[in-house]
């Protein structure tokens, strides 16, 4: 299920969609603030384009919004209903979870949205990168 080849493998690693060699971003660490959405052009590997066209990852605003609610909904679910919180901290819990894992719902949110229009290509993962 988490395995090389898989989308889901791409969407939370951060890997590259077609071959799974590399990251996309130029750091690791989402939590690096300056450089959290700062993202290669294209693959060392496999050399796909990550910006398919301009301002191509505006449409992952609307993934964020979706993993937002999925985020905001765990936190309600952990503080209310399993601790038991008064309705105040669970809206504190709410907001600071989002606050918390806002660099990394947005990763995830361009991660799920590239994946939706590439797909892992064996023979590209398979494929040396070739020398201009």
């Amino acid at each position: 299920m988490f395995k090389k080849g898989t989308k889901l493998y791409s969407i939370l690693t951060g890997y590259c969609p077609k071959c799974h060699q590399e990251s996309m971003y130029t750091n690791k660490n989402p939590y690096a603030l300056m450089d959290t959405l700062k993202i290669n052009e294209c693959c060392s590997h496999c050399m796909t384009k990550y910006r398919i066209e301009p301002s191509f990852f505006f449409g992952a605003m609307y993934v964020s919004y979706a993993v937002g609610i999925a985020f905001g909904v765990a936190a309600f679910v952990v503080s209310n209903l399993l601790l038991n919180a008064s309705l105040t901290a669970t809206f504190a819990s709410i907001v600071g979870t989002l606050i918390a894992f806002m660099p990394i719902i947005m990763r995830l949110s361009r991660n799920i949205w590239i994946n939706m229009f590439m797909s892992y290509d064996k023979t590209r993962a398979e494929a040396k990168k070739k020398l201009p």
